[in-house]
Parts: C-alpha cells; sequence; structure tokens
C-alpha cells in the first residue's frame, strides 16, 4: 500500500504541526482531528506515522517492551538485560469501529483452548499499538464498551484483562490519533479529554490551493511511486528533523515564567482539571524542540495553547468548541511577541510550524448570534440550510427567537425491551452488556457463549466419548450469548412556529427544551430532530441527530411567524419517521407535537388537519410501539379544544401546558416516553 507523503499535504497547517509535535513528543496524549469528509485526516495521520523514528524492542516480544527498560510485568518476560532485540518501523494500528472487545484488548485462544486445553493469552489491538500510533477512523461512533477500554488504557498505560479464566495485564502506552466528522455526532467529554490536541479542519476556499491539492492527488494516483521519489528528500528531511527534536526535547527548559504564562492562560480561559496545564507545557517544549530551540518561548506557549485548549474550553456540550475571541484572549494574556528568533531548521510541511505562518480554517462555530435577535419583533432570515425561508408574499413579520440556558433532563424510557442502537435508556437486546441467556447459533447474532457451548456438548456427548478425556464440539453445540444493555431512541418534536399565540415566547421555550433534550441526548447517546411548521409550510429544521453543534448552530437561527400549516407538519413528521425508519428501523421513536390545534393555512384546515392525524396514526402509532404526544399550547380564557380532539384522532397522550415552558414540555415527554406504549 502506497502511503501519501506527508511532505506534499498542503492546505492544512494547524493538523501538520499538531500531528509532528505528537510525534516529537508523545506523552501530549494525541490528536483529535475534527472536520468534514474529505479532507485529507486519514491522509494526514497515515502519512506522518511512516515518518516516526524506529523501535527497538526485545526479540519475540509480543508487546514490544523496550530492552533499555522492559516492562517488569510483561507476560513473555521477564527479559533478560542482555536479551537480543531488534529495530522495526513504529507501527500504526487501526482500531475498527466496529471492532468486538476480544479483538481490543485481547483474549483466550480459543483454538488452543478447544483442542489442547491450554489457557493461553492472544494479545490485542492494544499491546500491537505499545510505543506506536493507535489510530481510530470515526472515533465519535465507537461503541460506549470499546470508549471504556480506552480511557482506562490511557489513564493507566496498562491494559488489563480478566475474563474468561485469563489474568493479564501489560504496557499498552502508545499515541491516541483519532478522526471524526461532527455532523455524525460528538465525543463522550471524559474520551475528548484525553486527547491532548484538536484540530478542526477544513476545505480551503483559495481556488489555487484547491487547485494545488487536486494536482498532487492526481499526480499520486497517477504514478504513486513516482510521486514518493519526487518527495523523498523532504521526507527524509523531516523524518531526520523530527528525531532530531526528539533528543533535544529532554534538554529543553521551561522556567518559570513559561510556566506562569501557561497557568495564565489556562485560567483565562477556564479549562477544568489541570490535564490542560501539563499538555500545553508538554506541547509548547515539543514546539521549542521542533523548532530547534533549547528555551521555551512566548511563541511556543502560544502554538501550544491553540492547539491544546479549545476542545477544554466547552462548559457544556452544547456550546462551540473556539468561543468568539479566543485568538484575542490568548493575545491579551500573553501580551506582545519580541521580535521573532530565526529558524535554525528547515520549514515544516505546509510551511512554518509557528503560530506566524498560514493559520488553519476557523472553528466550526457559525457567526455570532445578532443581538437585535433578542429584540422583540426583530426580523433576521434563516441563513441555515434547515431553517424556513419566509416567502414574499407572506403579510407576518418574521423574527428569530432565541434559546435559554439548557439543563438537565430526567430520564425518560420507553416501555418495553427493544433491540435498537447501543445507548444508555431504554432496555434493549444488544451485543453489549450483561448476558442473559443463550440461543442456538442459527437463531442469534452475538458472540459465541463458551460456557454455553461446553455445557450443551457434555450433554449430548455420549458416555464413551466422556472417559476418552476428550469433549468433541459439533456445530450443533455453539450456543450464542444473549445479553441486554440499553439501546437509544429518536424523540422528534413537531412544533407550531407560527406568529400566533405568543409565538416568540413559545419559540423560546421549545428550543430551551430542545436543547436540554439534546443535552440529555448526547449523553445517552439518543438521536434529537424537530419539524416546525409556519407560513404555508413545514419544514424539517433539525434533521435526526446527535450532534449538538450542528443542533445548537441551527436552533439558534430558527424563524418564527405567519400562519399555521398543521396538517403540513404533521404529515412532514410523518415522512421524517418513515426515512428515519427505513434507515433504522430497530430504533424506537416518539413524536412530540406542540400546537394549540388551531390550523390557520389552506381551506378546510381543521378537517385536512384530522386526515393527517388519521394518517399519522395509521403509519406510525401502530407500529413498533411508536408514542405519540400532543402538548396543548393554548392559552386564554376561551379555549377551542382543538389540540385535545387532535390528540383523540391520533391516539396519543393528550398535555395541556397553558404558558408552554420548556420544563414543562421536557416533562411531558418525560412522562409520556416512561408511559410509552409497548410493540
Amino acid at each position: 500500500m502506497h502511503v501519501y507523503p506527508f511532505s506534499a499535504v498542503v492546505g492544512s497547517d494547524d493538523l501538520v504541526l499538531a500531528l509532528t509535535l505528537a510525534g516529537v513528543s508523545p506523552e501530549i496524549g494525541g490528536v483529535l482531528v475534527r472536520g468534514e469528509k474529505g479532507t485529507a485526516k486519514s491522509t494526514a495521520v497515515r502519512a506522518q506515522a511512516a515518518l516516526l523514528p524506529p523501535v527497538t524492542a526485545v526479540d519475540g516480544c509480543r508487546f514490544s517492551c523496550d530492552p533499555a527498560a522492559p516492562d517488569p510485568g510483561c507476560p513473555d518476560g521477564p527479559h533478560a538485560p542482555s536479551a537480543p532485540a531488534s529495530g522495526r518501523p513504529a507501527r500504526l494500528v487501526e482500531l475498527p469501529v466496529g471492532a468486538g472487545e476480544d479483538r481490543v484488548i485481547g483474549s483466550l485462544h480459543l483454538g488452543k483452548a478447544l483442542s489442547g486445553g491450554s489457557v493461553e493469552y492472544e494479545p490485542g489491538l492494544l499491546a500491537r499499538a505499545h510505543r506506536g500510533v493507535l489510530y481510530v477512523d470515526e472515533v465519535n461512533l465507537l461503541h460506549d464498551h470499546l470508549v471504556d477500554l480506552l480511557l482506562d488504557a490511557a489513564a493507566m498505560g496498562r491494559a488489563t484483562v480478566e475474563r474468561d479464566g485469563v489474568s493479564v495485564s501489560h504496557a499498552a502506552r502508545f499515541c491516541l490519533v483519532g478522526t471524526m466528522n461532527p455532523e455524525e455526532g460528538e465525543l463522550r467529554p471524559q474520551l475528548l479529554d484525553r486527547f491532548g490536541l484538536s484540530v478542526d479542519v477544513a476545505a480551503p476556499r483559495d481556488p489555487a490551493l484547491r487547485v494545488e491539492i487536486v494536482r498532487r492527488r492526481l499526480a499520486f494516483d497517477a504514478d504513486p511511486e513516482g510521486f514518493r521519489a519526487a518527495h523523498a528528500d523532504a521526507e527524509r528531511e523531516l523524518s531526520l528533523r523530527i528525531a532530531a527534536a526528539r533528543a533535544l526535547l529532554p534538554d529543553v527548559v521551561l522556567d518559570d515564567d513559561a510556566l506562569l504564562s501557561i497557568a495564565r492562560v489556562c485560567a483565562a480561559f477556564d479549562v477544568d482539571g489541570m490535564r490542560a496545564d501539563l499538555v500545553c507545557a508538554r506541547a509548547a517544549a515539543a514546539h521549542a524542540a521542533w523548532c530547534g530551540r533549547d528555551r521555551v518561548t512566548r511563541e511556543d506557549v502560544r502554538a501550544a495553547a491553540r492547539l491544546a485548549l479549545p476542545h477544554r474550553r466547552r462548559r457544556t456540550p452544547l456550546d462551540g468548541l473556539d468561543g468568539p475571541g479566543a485568538d484575542d484572549l490568548l493575545d491579551e494574556v500573553l501580551g506582545d511577541d519580541p521580535p521573532p528568533e530565526p529558524d535554525p531548521g528547515p520549514d515544516g510541511p505546509g510551511g512554518s510550524p509557528g503560530p506566524d505562518g498560514p493559520t488553519g480554517p476557523d472553528g466550526p462555530d457559525g457567526p455570532a448570534e445578532s443581538a437585535s435577535a433578542d429584540e422583540p419583533g426583530s426580523a433576521a432570515p434563516d441563513t441555515r440550510s434547515g431553517g424556513a425561508e419566509p416567502r414574499p408574499d407572506s403579510p407576518a413579520p418574521v423574527s428569530t427567537a432565541a434559546p435559554e440556558d439548557a439543563y438537565r433532563t430526567r430520564l425518560f424510557t420507553v416501555a418495553g425491551t427493544g433491540k435498537g442502537v447501543l445507548g444508555r435508556r431504554s432496555r434493549a437486546v444488544t451485543t453489549s452488556g450483561r448476558t442473559v441467556g443463550d440461543v442456538p447459533a442459527d437463531r442469534g447474532s452475538g458472540p459465541v457463549h463458551l460456557a454455553a457451548t461446553i455445557r450443551s456438548a457434555a450433554a449430548r456427548a455420549a458416555a464413551p466419548a466422556r472417559r476418552s478425556g476428550r469433549l468433541a464440539i459439533v456445530p450443533d453445540d455453539l450456543r450464542r450469548s444473549v445479553r441486554e444493555g440499553r439501546e437509544s431512541n429518536l424523540v422528534l418534536l413537531c412544533v407550531d412556529a407560527s406568529g400566533s399565540m405568543a409565538a416568540r415566547r413559545r419559540m423560546t421555550q421549545v428550543k430551551t427544551a430542545v436543547l436540554s433534550l439534546l443535552m440529555d441526548a448526547y449523553r445517552r447517546r439518543d438521536k434529537v430532530g424537530l419539524v416546525t411548521f409556519r407560513n404555508r409550510e413545514a419544514v424539517l429544521a433539525l434533521p435526526p441527530t446527535g450532534s449538538v453543534d450542528v443542533a445548537a448552530a441551527r436552533l439558534r437561527e430558527l424563524p418564527a411567524g405567519g400562519r399555521t400549516p398543521l396538517a403540513e407538519g404533521l404529515l412532514e413528521a410523518s415522512e421524517v419517521l418513515r426515512r428515519e425508519r427505513l434507515r433504522d428501523p430497530d430504533r424506537r421513536a416518539l413524536l412530540v407535537v406542540v400546537t394549540d390545534g388551531r390550523a390557520t393555512a389552506g381551506p378546510d384546515a381543521l378537517a385536512r388537519s384530522l386526515r393527517a392525524a388519521d394518517h399519522v396514526a395509521a403509519e406510525h402509532v401502530a407500529r413498533d410501539g411508536l408514542s405519540v404526544l400532543v402538548v396543548d399550547s393554548e392559552t386564554g380564557r376561551f379555549r377551542m379544544g382543538l389540540a385535545a380532539v387532535l390528540a383523540g384522532r391520533l391516539g396519543a397522550e393528550y398535555t395541556h401546558v397553558g404558558e408552554v415552558s420548556a420544563e414543562s414540555i421536557t416533562s411531558a415527554v418525560t412522562g409520556a416516553a416512561a408511559r410509552g406504549r409497548a410493540a
């Protein structure tokens, strides 16, 4: 397999610098690369790993013990001081998103156990990645039980296996590199904090730079060997420079002034814990070594802070990575730069690695919300793809209500036992969790249940076979585990965004409820979506997602105003649920309709709404245990009670909320889901 040269990567200066610093000092803790698809995240990671200095390991040791300091607890040890050793290239070990727990941490060697009766440990990917790079593509899609394993190994520097009669502990120190697309979901805060550095990448907007990227990629695809040969000298220089920086790193002086600057920056950015200070200190020293300096300067601290602090600034999962004015705050804390010192080394790939070189793309946050959006009656068109554009013939003004601070919601679950995607909410039969039984191999898809398989073989075996001392296992004896864990759910809100019923206040409270549910969904791996209806159409304002960054950005600029096309809203919600059911038939859903029941758009609007309700009831309520909740937002002395009629036609739960508050909506969802209908 031909690896793209690292020196040929252009347009991703921050990514290049972060990977380089992690290569100089693996103790930094690795790199998290966030970006949209097609931004060369994986290409850069694989290219940089090829430049790392070789590793010297004890011959025959499956755990890559360093002959100068072997692991005293190595399962293949103890190793004598004079044990033969040899060098090999640093490994890049890729951890697939769908890998099993046995493959990651290792387990009993099943073949030898069944054939010879011996108990032997078979190492996993963590053992292979020791003293190398562990790369996880789409790290945000890792199952929770694999994330827990990575957290333990990253925190302790060791992997421990206690299962299937095996008790093994071995060293597992590696540089963790993860790539992800934020639109596909967020990363757990515990694992996010374990990444030393983070980078946000995006496709460059400069046409000339885009042309150069395409030209280089086409040249590489046409002649990989020739392209690599053309960059061989640059690759060799980079490899030697990384090795020289590693050798210089122990001699880099990190004085009290530099430590004080780091502490001030971390305090000003309001980060949690002390890991940010430690990572900044290590990254600043690595940056100084990379630039050929033996003392940390303000320039090194600034470069380290730009990479180590953004993903640690978030106080809640709904905050963006880079708050507005982050660079200005950094300049204010560190003060003015002294005259730059000459860089004795050659320029790094893609330009100078220092902060004065080309900067990376902006963070994922969109433009800050206009202050005028908080003023009553202010008009603000929706700039997001999911928002509803006002029609030219609409006589109603359009306003954008801002949500209030999100809050923690109570746990709600769907009744019964599902079989959906792994999560942390409702009971379900899953691929992980506690084992509650076993089934024949042809009736299940879980892992092989070793104990149940042996019991089945022992019960079937004839007496002479048992006396021979060997147990024969045939395919009919195989049993698979049935495990019960938790699944994630889909909560789809269908919300009236018209101008009636004090819509601005209602939309502020509804947005707060959605953000709160989204925060809870982030923790429990749920999906949340939002359909709004106003003027003459319904819009999928928030496609079902677990990405809190995308959700928060779109919800903040959601417009409100105009008439009330209730039927269109219900039909759009019906179509969204239909599509989601095709994509993921096992994920159970709860439809929450927030309305006063008045349909003011189209002829005979109420009758059309009730026919739409019949459609929703026929297509969704009767299928797969779908729960529907109608939240009545009608206020005033004289109430028409149309929402209650709508709930009756839908066969839905009905809750009246006078002044619709976010807390009331969320409480209603909690109660309805806890009483959810069985499938």
